[in-house]
């Protein structure tokens, strides 16, 4: 289903929002390599990747007029979420009816793991909103919905080697922004057989944080455990303007929200997800900030 070696390149014209961002870049180039027809669709025409195959257009999703211009010709669209705003959801219904008024035939939309009305993480809660549109739109349409990156776990850690936040003793499946990647470019080439599906993305098996912490520590040497805290004591540090990493997640995985395992990336990329330790395997010096 949707494995590399399916596709042909051929005329049909894939859009990339977000091309200049950390999982767009990687979905373009990917598909650059395959021989595919894209268009960038990006906030600074300066930043977009030069890529075989590729042109850019500028457009952000707030500017309807410009993204429906930038969306001509498209035929399956890959919607990357804008970064977090009070906006957000407004901005992404209008890149929405924007491309719907551009031609575009399917949207394949980057959601989040458990996105529904009641999530607990706000960020849940605006992708839930957004796929509804799609959805009642009658556009073909696939929802990826990933988990918490493995890229961002550094940054959870802090530099006296702390994860903190009132996560609790929830767990999570951390998953790749590669593997996302690559199963985002199964889908997007892989025909109709994904319509109307949802794949949740992430990796072979949930841990704790203290779990988390644990192997992070086995696998680098240095001293990193984990934190829990309350809430308000988590809201008081960021009042204060200490730096952490995901109090919107750290409810979520307190929530029992990302404490799901999903088949998705392997059946759709054919290997196994990427783990903790195959991640740092190849970054030795990801966590070089934290203490020895």
């Amino acid at each position: 289903m949707g494995k590399y070696g399916d596709y042909q390149a051929s005329t049909h014209m894939i859009g990339i929002t977000g091309a200049t961002g950390a999982l767009g870049r990687r979905v373009a180039e990917r598909l650059a390599q395959r021989g595919a027809s894209q268009r960038l669709i990006v906030r600074d025409l300066n930043r977009a990747p030069d890529l075989p195959g590729a042109s850019a257009a500028m457009a952000a999703y707030e500017d309807i007029d410009a993204f429906e211009r930038a969306a001509r010709g498209v035929d399956t669209l890959l919607l990357i979420p804008a970064p977090a705003s009070d906006d957000r959801v407004e901005r992404h219904l209008g890149a929405v009816d924007a491309a719907l008024a551009a031609g575009v035939g399917r949207i394949v939309y980057v959601s989040f793991l458990s996105a529904g009305p009641a999530s607990v993480c706000a960020a849940a809660r605006d992708h839930f909103y957004t796929e509804a549109r799609i959805r009642a739109s009658g556009v073909r349409h696939t929802f990826l919905r990933p988990g918490l990156y493995l890229d961002l776990l550094p940054s959870w850690v802090d530099s006296a080697g702390l994860i903190r936040g009132p996560a609790g003793q929830g767990r999570l499946a951390w998953v790749s922004r590669e593997d996302a990647a690559e199963a985002a470019v199964a889908v997007l080439t892989g025909g109709t057989g994904h319509d109307g599906r949802t794949y949740d993305l992430t990796g072979p098996e949930a841990v704790g944080l203290g779990e988390t912490a644990r192997r992070l520590s086995a696998l680098t040497g240095r001293t990193i455990a984990y934190a829990p805290e309350s809430v308000p004591t988590a809201g008081g540090r960021l009042r204060v303007g200490e730096s952490w990493a995901g109090g919107g997640a750290c409810a979520a995985i307190a929530a029992g929200e990302l404490d799901v395992v999903s088949p998705s990336v392997p059946e759709l990329i054919g290997r196994r997800a990427q783990s903790i330790e195959g991640y740092l395997r190849t970054r030795p010096s990801a966590l070089h900030h934290a203490p020895v």
